[in-house]
């Protein structure tokens, strides 16, 4: 504190004696100035002038811009018009050529007025069918059984709206399908079959149809194969036991109640399944199930020819190995390790070729005539598409752990 209560340094003595000994002087007055407020006056008035002339011109410009702007947006929305625009995908293509070949099916039935006894005949429901053939003055269409099941008659409308009469040919209640038969004055084109045993899974297909009856007729889905070779048990008449395995194609592909009887198409434009039903339960979406059109073909033409299917059939209820559970595959089928697949013998009824060949309850067949049996959808699929009424067919089955060769003579199951 001492240091700041000292009086200067001796360093800085000079200076401050130098600067006392300099004699303070005022500053100079300035010269009087004449004539100087006019001059200025105009000067400012002149600046203002040519700063507003400035910012006028700018803003007019901008104005102008915008204004030109706002006339080209005008006039661009005036111009604007509606342009037709004429798109074509493979999907659109197919739909064009195969269109003509689905139709709609309407069930008629003749009911009797309870109190007059009068009877009218009345849509009982609608479905869908698909024109495969056309032959002299007749064609023929493929669809549903249940679709046309208890008719008295049959409306077909095609995709113009033209509407003739069917004549149901036949029908089978185990693989749902039906022909039935129309004047072909009206037919334009047919479908060609594809062949169902080459698609892929996540293969596009379409389903064509009229879902919810004739309104939305001709509706088109587009989805994917979802799976193949589906076995769905069938109750057919609905007394809660299991009748028949369906063997169906599974699809996204949205399929509803009057699509049944409806086309599955490729995109080679080709049927490769009958569209027939969907899983309905309210946990499930997007299950879709078709007939493949190389289960449909032999009873297509057994029905066109003859109205009836003549089914080979060995007389056993069956079940898949793999639905087996691996303690009761050891214990009661005693089969071998490395077997794995295969279909199972539940039960032998009697009088028919299998207990004439000696098959036996619990036997697992691996083979029929040296091909390699899988699941009961291959067995079928072999003793349909193969075989007919009469035929002898060689299968191998272990029983006990053994392979045992049996020879079988096919019969008609109508003759049982």
């Amino acid at each position: 504190m001492d240091e700041f209560n000292q009086g200067p340094r001796e360093e800085e003595k000079p200076i401050l004696e130098e600067r006392k000994e300099e004699p303070y002087r005022h500053a100079p007055k300035p010269a009087k100035r004449r004539g100087g407020f006019f001059p200025a006056l105009l000067g400012a008035i002149v600046g203002g002038f040519l700063v507003w002339l400035l910012v006028y011109i700018t803003t007019d410009k901008q104005d102008q811009t915008t204004l030109v702007k706002q006339d080209e947006t005008g006039q661009n929305n005036l111009q604007s018009e509606r342009v037709s625009v004429d798109i074509n995908t493979d999907i659109t293509e197919i739909v064009d050529d195969v269109a003509d070949a689905v139709v709609g099916i309407t069930n008629l039935q003749t009911v009797r007025d309870f109190w007059s006894a009068s009877e009218t005949t009345r849509e009982t429901g609608t479905g869908s069918g698909v024109i495969y053939k056309k032959e002299g003055d007749k064609a023929y269409i493929v669809t549903n059984h249940h679709v046309v099941a208890d008719s008295q008659g049959l409306e077909i409308t095609f995709d113009d709206g033209t509407k003739v009469d069917g004549k149901l040919i036949g029908s089978d209640v185990w693989t749902d399908l039906a022909v039935v038969e129309i004047d072909a004055k009206h037919v334009e084109s047919v479908i060609e079959f594809g062949d169902s045993d080459a698609l892929k899974r996540g293969e596009t297909v379409m389903a064509i149809g009229n879902p919810l009856g004739l309104g939305f007729a001709g509706s088109v889905t587009v989805g994917v194969v979802s799976g193949k070779d589906r076995s769905i048990p069938i109750d057919l008449d609905e007394n809660g036991t299991i009748d028949w395995q369906a063997d169906v194609l599974q699809t996204d592909a949205a399929i509803n109640p009057g699509n049944s009887g409806g086309a599955l198409i490729n995109l080679a434009g080709q049927l490769v399944g009958i569209n027939s039903m969907k899983i309905t339960q309210e946990t499930v979406e997007g299950i879709g199930l078709a007939i493949p059109i190389n289960v449909a073909v032999p009873i297509i033409e057994n029905l066109e020819t003859t109205g009836t299917v003549n089914r080979p059939t060995m007389g056993v209820s069956l079940l898949n190995l793999r639905d087996i559970p691996s303690q009761q595959q050891k214990e009661v089928l005693r089969i071998p390790a490395d077997v794995t697949d295969g279909v199972v013998v539940t039960e032998v009824f009697r009088n028919t070729p299998a207990q004439a060949a000696g098959v036996q309850k619990y036997d697992v067949i691996v083979e029929m005539d040296g091909k390699k049996i899988e699941d009961m959808v291959g067995l079928r699929k072999h003793l349909y598409n193969e075989k007919q009424v009469g035929d002898a067919m060689q299968m191998k089955v272990y029983r006990n752990g053994k392979l045992v060769e049996i020879e079988m003579e096919l019969r008609d199951g109508n003759t049982f």
